[in-house]
């Protein structure tokens, strides 16, 4: 089955509460992802279902590139240990439209329709991929620039451990 639900209002009305006092636009955009998840995970809920990840590798352990608890709350991912070219390829494989495929990555969620690139430093998904691969890549020191601050992201949540006494 497919299903359009319109979440834009019920986006709306959370920006209308919040623009005065916690105005961030990165922050708003991590919004949209977590009122998608949200949704998704009550679908799944209501119809004995599961919430299906898309993110590929450079994208989950790469540079961490997804919102936490956003579209990184998954009950399965299973391409996330594939390069974005794998992915690319399977589709091409799969019989998936050529402009699809070659169509500039995005996550949607900023109104100015910026792609994934222009939201990574510059970098394609094809150079991050050089730079997972090779510390000497030309690309390196950009990667790990955009990985870094997201490393919270990829690595468990830290927990406070009680004394042994």
């Amino acid at each position: 089955n497919h299903h359009v639900i319109d979440l834009s209002e019920t986006y709306a009305i959370f920006y209308k509460l919040m623009k005065n006092k916690f105005n961030s636009e990165h922050s708003f955009a991590n919004t949209k992802s977590r009122i998608r998840m949200v949704a998704l995970h009550q679908i799944s809920g209501a119809t004995n279902g599961i919430v299906v990840g898309t993110g590929n590798k450079v994208e989950d352990f790469g540079v961490g590139f997804y919102t936490k608890y956003g579209d990184g709350g998954v009950d399965i991912s299973p391409i996330a240990d594939l390069m974005k070219s794998e992915v690319w390829s399977i589709g091409k494989n799969l019989g998936i439209l050529q402009q699809i495929i070659d169509a500039p990555p995005t996550d949607g969620l900023w109104e100015d329709g910026r792609t994934d690139s222009e939201q990574l430093g510059g970098l394609t998904y094809e150079q991050m991929e050089d730079a997972m691969e090779n510390s000497n890549s030309k690309y390196f020191e950009k990667y790990t620039n955009i990985r870094n601050p997201n490393l919270h992201k990829m690595n468990p949540i830290p927990i406070f451990k009680k004394p042994a006494n």
